[in-house]
């Protein structure tokens, strides 16, 4: 599948090209330092930045990671510039959350919290025979926990494997390399829990 977008199509993608281009001025980098960062091709950068093509899981993982933020905060960010009223306290209606959907898996993602909630809660569907990796650094400065509403999960976390059925719930510890997987033949929804780890 072509994660080719016609430009201005998804304003949630217009909104996350926004972001990424953000976060990459704030830090003063060139395209070809983040790239040396993230492992992502600068060309790619460039076509996310103008919103040309809508990035994957895998490389928002990776983009993320450069950049010390979770995906969970990267797509709240984006999410909350999309939406007004994202930072109020209050009702949010399901029907009114952005829902980003990988181009590549088909692995779609809803943000639960707004970005100035303490805590990042997100509802993931993976469908079936998806696979979604993430570099250890994505980790880095986070406590995460991730709980399974429906279906089945493989979840790699290092070298350890985790079969995860619905209701069960893993902590995870030190960044790793981890991997989402559904080996199933139906979808599988969990959430992930992140909180700032406020350690060095």
């Amino acid at each position: 599948m072509s994660n080719i977008v016609e430009p201005l199509a998804d304003p949630l993608v217009r909104q996350i090209a926004a972001r990424v281009r953000a976060e990459r001025e704030r830090r003063r980098w060139t395209l070809a330092q983040l790239a040396d960062a993230s492992g992502v091709s600068s060309a790619m950068i460039s076509r996310i930045e103008r919103g040309e093509s809508s990035p994957t899981a895998v490389v928002l993982g990776k983009l993320s990671a450069a950049f010390q933020l979770s995906v969970a905060a990267l797509l709240a960010l984006a999410e909350g510039a999309r939406e007004s009223g994202a930072d109020v306290p209050g009702v949010r209606r399901g029907a009114d959350a952005a829902e980003w959907r990988d181009p590549g898996t088909g692995y779609r993602r809803r943000q639960i919290t707004g970005p100035r909630f303490p805590a990042e809660i997100a509802e993931i569907r993976l469908p079936a025979g998806a696979r979604v990796p993430y570099p250890a650094a994505a980790f880095a400065f986070v406590r995460q926990l991730v709980w399974v509403l429906d279906g089945r999960l493989t979840f790699h976390d290092g070298d350890t494997v985790h079969e995860l059925e619905a209701g069960d719930t893993v902590e995870l510890g030190a960044p790793a390399e981890r991997v989402f997987a559904n080996t199933t033949g139906s979808e599988c929804r969990y959430a992930v829990v992140l909180s700032r780890d406020t350690r060095p």
